[in-house]
């Protein structure tokens, strides 16, 4: 049941006007619960029975730890638990499709069977907001949670049920425990989050999904300018639609009387790639930030150790995006890519001396350009796209954009290696990162030259 359909107009007024006046009375929250687990049931009901098992499981770990010494012994039951629901029905087609091209490789005739398993929707979302009240209770930075039909309901809020934000209990527990208040302000505001929400969604990202969609299905079928424009409408599209949704969700939320974290804040004004991640879906960054790569280690124990554990979160989390190797590769870019600018940035020169839309417009352009594997359909077609988007200039005569961008490239770098700034192009982030570039530009594009060198005919 989508927010943009007649179907949710319907079961949302029938939901509102029903829950206004029972605010007042202890049925408030079994109606919102089962108004949610309806919500949830619409796309599958034989689904309900993993979110219902997530719940218990979850809330009788936090009792078991509540009675028991052995609290590590029940968290590690909740992790492994989630994680392997999660695992089952995420990544078992995954695991097994890999699996059987390495049986194939290694010569065995044997295949495994594939699961045949549909995707849960929201099981993502609802299980990592499940598992961090367990966490959370664990580090003792939370009370047990006695009413389950709370605890259930902070599971399956179903204004955030399906994509977020991923509320923490600390959060969305308080609000559940008082009576909502509903004010003026709380219509006004949330239709308005909400109907801002659904302009992103219908109006851009539909809109803008009519050309990606038709180029992204056939990357073959198109040349360099029309990848290159449905690569950038798609950095878009993403945007609009998952903050559309997130505005929509918290728009919902607020004429309820709840309010909801926000999950993006103008992304892509970031000046850098840590601040893009503290911007972008701020939930799911928080939350591998505290869940993730503070229990790796964080920063502490060495740059090596900090640059394994931010490698290994932006794995997972690319991972966690969806099951194939293009969002690995995903996350590994963005690791890729804090690991070359994390020091610069920190620099007085980057704060202070380069342009504000020169840092905007180069954390866009690295966002974009990942975007190629997260929008792909597969490894095969990322890796066509990125050939002709960039050997387009090298091999079409009559438009040779890229050739030009490298001649005015060298040309301000030679620039600024003659001006006060010398120095920062000394810095060894910065010869690594060129170094990285013309590695990878060799290696894919090397073949594009075919021309003998110029001075060889004299």
């Amino acid at each position: 049941m989508l927010f943009h359909t007649w179907h949710f107009l319907v079961f949302f007024l029938i939901v509102y006007f029903v829950y206004l006046p029972l605010r007042k009375t202890r049925f408030w929250l079994p109606w919102l619960l089962a108004a949610s687990y309806f919500f949830y049931g619409w796309w599958n009901p034989l689904y309900l029975s993993l979110i219902i098992y997530s719940t218990v499981l979850d809330y009788f770990v936090v009792l078991g730890m509540e009675k028991s010494e052995k609290k590590r012994f029940w968290l590690t039951i909740s992790v492994v638990n989630n994680l392997l629901l999660l695992g089952f029905f995420k990544y078992a087609g995954f695991v097994t499709e890999n699996l059987n091209i390495l049986l194939s490789r290694l010569g065995i005739s044997f295949a495994i069977p594939a699961p045949g398993v549909l995707l849960p929707v929201g099981i993502s979302f609802y299980t990592f907001q499940s598992m961090s009240y367990t966490i959370d209770f664990y580090r003792g930075k939370i009370k047990r949670e006695t009413s389950f039909i709370r605890f259930a309901t902070f599971v399956s809020l179903f204004p955030q049920l399906v994509a977020g934000p991923i509320e923490r209990a600390k959060s969305l527990l308080p609000q559940l425990r008082g009576k909502p208040e509903i004010f003026k302000e709380n219509i006004s505001d949330g239709l308005s989050l909400f109907f801002v929400g659904l302009f992103k969604k219908v109006a851009l990202a539909d809109y803008l999904a009519l050309y990606v969609d038709r180029v992204y299905a056939a990357p073959a079928l198109f040349d360099s300018p029309s990848l290159m424009l449905a690569t950038f409408a798609f950095g878009w599209q993403i945007y609009f639609d998952f903050s559309g949704y997130t505005d929509m969700a918290r728009g919902l939320a607020r004429m309820m009387g709840f309010n909801l974290m926000p999950n993006f804040n103008n992304p892509y004004l970031a000046t850098g790639l840590g601040d893009f991640w503290n911007r972008w879906h701020i939930s799911l960054s928080t939350w591998f930030k505290d869940y993730v790569y503070i229990p790796l280690g964080g920063n502490r124990r060495g740059k090596f150790n900090t640059y394994k554990n931010m490698f290994l979160t932006m794995l997972i989390s690319g991972l966690w995006h969806g099951a194939a190797w293009t969002f690995v590769i995903w996350g590994a870019l963005h690791a890729v890519g804090r690991f070359l600018t994390r020091e610069l940035e920190r620099t007085e020169f980057y704060r202070e001396k380069v342009p504000r839309l020169l840092k905007q417009l180069g954390v866009f352009a690295f966002v974009t350009f990942t975007w190629i594997f997260f929008r792909a359909g597969s490894l095969s077609d990322a890796l066509l796209i990125i050939n002709r988007i960039f050997a387009f200039g090298l091999t079409d005569p009559r438009f040779p954009l890229l050739a030009l961008f490298f001649c005015l490239f060298i040309w301000l770098y030679q620039f600024l290696y003659e001006s006060k700034i010398e120095s920062f192009l000394r810095l060894a982030p910065v010869r690594a990162g060129v170094m990285l570039f013309i590695f990878l530009y060799l290696w894919t594009f090397g073949g594009a030259g075919h021309e003998a060198f110029i001075y060889f005919q004299f």
